[in-house]
């Protein structure tokens, strides 16, 4: 059973309780963070704590730890799941409280953090590629904030589903915005285009990752608006995250993307991606 961290202690997650008045079961209201962890070691823990800030200014919430606390608590929790590739999940909450709209006074925050097993995409999707639509993006102003309501993503996402595709890649006032799960990537003439970030998308670390390895590597790369037929006549897309990296879309709107493979682009940014991934262990070893 794994062991995860709930208020100060370190309990199985079956005997994890929180109280029903908790405002992130009444209200969502709370934010969350998702960090990688490889070979025991945490992936870019400085930008998802800084991430973290950002979300918790976003919805008026001091931070309850430091930046080392909170690192403290993440290797805690690796140790004590046995290490390996994982995927850090943690979640702040208001606390419980009388429900009320307005913010309770003198509220402890409800501080959660778990982990699971990361596991690599299938080979299928590294050869094939994944199936994804295009919809209206129907969610609030405040898409930066990674926030724990998250309903309109899971129906964006499951709408999707429904039509057999992976993923939902949005649009707002014609522009494309973020997938419901991910951020969007595009290849126009060897050319890596992404939107710009701002609030109706969510700062990706593995997009920014993407981006620092195309300027190292004299890769072309820009954050730009990027219309529906942008999207449609690109000659790669791709979807990025924290824990599914870089995805190929092959299939948009039942529409093969090109040769209906993942490009070469694709193919030479992900080697880079891993390479980074490997340097970055190698270097945390001997630190």
């Amino acid at each position: 059973m794994s062991i995860v961290y709930l208020n100060g202690k370190y309990v199985p997650a079956a005997e994890a309780t929180i109280s029903p008045l908790d405002r992130g079961f009444i209200f969502a209201d709370g934010i969350y963070e998702v960090i990688p962890v490889y070979q025991g070691r945490l992936f870019r823990p400085d930008e998802h704590l800084q991430r973290l800030d950002h979300s918790l200014a976003g919805i008026r919430l001091t931070q309850p730890l430091g930046h080392s606390q909170w690192r403290e608590i993440l290797i805690n929790l690796i140790e004590k799941n046995g290490g390996g590739d994982l995927s850090i999940y943690l979640q702040i909450t208001r606390g419980a409280a009388l429900r009320d709209h307005a913010f309770p006074a003198n509220t402890a925050p409800t501080i959660f953090a778990m982990a699971n097993p990361l596991k690599p995409l299938p080979e299928e999707i590294l050869k094939q590629g994944i199936r994804a639509i295009c919809l209206e993006d129907i969610r609030w102003k405040y898409c930066h904030i990674k926030s724990i309501a998250l309903l309109p993503n899971i129906l964006l996402r499951q709408q999707a589903l429904d039509k057999g595709a992976m993923e939902a890649i949005l649009i707002r006032d014609g522009r494309i915005t973020e997938g419901a799960a991910s951020n969007v990537f595009i290849v126009v003439e060897d050319r890596l285009i992404t939107p710009p970030k701002g609030q109706f998308l969510l700062p990706g670390i593995t997009r920014d990752v993407v981006l620092e390895l195309a300027h190292n590597h004299g890769i072309a790369a820009q954050e730009a608006d990027i219309s529906p037929q942008d999207l449609q006549g690109a000659d790669e897309i791709w979807l990025t995250s924290s824990t599914r990296e870089i995805v190929p879309v092959t299939n948009l709107d039942g529409n093969p993307v090109q040769s209906g493979k993942p490009g070469p682009m694709w193919a030479h940014v992900t080697q880079l991606y891993q390479r980074y991934k490997q340097n970055m262990l190698a270097q945390t070893k001997t630190a």
